[in-house]
């Protein structure tokens, strides 16, 4: 498929959307779900220590700053402007890091500065340039290092140095590969006891509708291989680089997650607010997909544990998928102080909030 077929059939699959509302997004009973704030093309979450949400812009060219009001109600600040692919976020002791395509910027005592930024400091990390899954995701782990996704610049490819999650110091130093064999992660979190690496993968295209499934997948330590490309969810060889390959030989998934739904966000709920049994469980923004013959995703799934094991597959929000009509499309999530899940949507450009109030009437 060539990059103008692609382009074609996108504005195809798309012109049908719905107009955004939330009437028809279903969740479990005693859960609500509402407008948190308004933000263009809101992309990747991250929330600073006095609660400030931190919301990128991949299409655009800003970085955005949600305040809440003393009555509740919330406004978005323009941060940053000007940027080049701003997907990427993160908040870190203070200082907020945005990662464009080819690079990461360190902005300091951000929460102090909204209103006057100061100045980027470059870190010098050496990162690819290449746009086909460029975009990075970006956060800090357990052990105070910045972990970065380097996606293969494919659809399907063998190349070296791509297909990784990375890590660095603070000032971008020590640069290692963490994992591999991963074909474009665009989530990943850590597992609030074990402090354990997990992740979301998007899995291949031009398999067809059902090959091959999406990923869930958990690295408890590092240089582990996830199969890409040579095998992919389920035991799945890939047609072209899989041949004399064995995927016994490579870490499987805890969950193969639908096809071409396009996992991006990933979290552990940490929060007080929902019932217990939603404790240290897997909540998964997946973005839905752009290249099957019936679209599938666009809605918050549910992964529910015990210990590193997956017992279910669930939906927990859903409804952005109306048929064939698409009216949203989660990105990222974000637990707040309070308990609630904060869900972004790059479509309708909006941050919507999850709360439980136990009340089924």
């Amino acid at each position: 498929m060539t990059y103008k077929t692609v382009v074609v059939y996108l504005l195809v699959v798309f012109s049908s959307a719905a107009s955004a509302s939330l009437d028809d997004v279903q969740l479990p009973p005693g859960f609500s779900i509402e407008e948190y704030a308004d933000v263009p093309n809101a992309r990747s979450l991250a929330i600073g220590d006095k609660g400030t949400l931190f919301v990128s812009n991949r299409k655009g060219r800003s970085v955005y700053a949600v305040v809440e009001n003393s009555d509740g109600s919330t406004r978005t600040i323009e941060l940053l402007d000007g940027m080049k692919t701003p997907n990427g976020i993160a908040f870190h002791k203070g200082d907020l890091y945005v990662a464009e395509i080819g690079q990461v910027f360190r902005y300091a005592n951000i929460e102090d500065n909204l209103d006057n930024v100061p100045e980027a400091e470059l870190l010098e990390i050496d990162l690819p340039s290449d746009r086909h899954h460029g975009w990075r995701y970006i956060g800090f782990g357990p052990d105070d290092k910045l972990y970065i996704s380097i996606g293969a610049p494919c659809n399907i490819c063998e190349e070296l140095d791509y297909a990784q999650i990375i890590r660095v110091n603070t000032d971008g130093s020590n640069r290692e590969t963490y994992a591999s064999g991963i074909r474009n992660s665009v989530g990943f979190t850590w597992h609030p006891e074990t402090e354990e690496l997990w992740f979301t993968d998007n899995g291949r295209d031009m398999m067809g509708d059902d090959l091959p499934p999406c990923e869930l997948n958990r690295a408890p330590r590092q240089g582990l291989h996830f199969g890409y490309p040579y095998c992919h969810a389920d035991g799945v060889l890939d047609p072209r680089f899989g041949k004399g390959r064995d995927c016994s030989s490579y870490t499987p998934p805890v969950q193969s997650l639908g096809p071409h739904v396009a996992p991006l966000g990933v979290k552990f709920y940490t929060g007080e607010m929902f019932p217990a049994e939603y404790r240290n469980q897997v909540f998964i923004a997946e973005h839905g997909s752009w290249n099957r013959s019936r679209k599938i995703g666009y809605r918050v799934s549910l992964v529910r544990l015990e210990g590193n094991q997956a017992v279910s597959y669930e939906p927990f929000a859903f409804g952005w998928l109306q048929g064939e009509s698409v009216s949203g499309r989660p990105v990222d999530l974000i637990v707040k102080d309070d308990g609630s899940l904060l869900v972004s949507d790059d479509f309708s450009g909006k941050i919507y909030r999850i709360s439980y109030t136990g009340n089924t009437e």
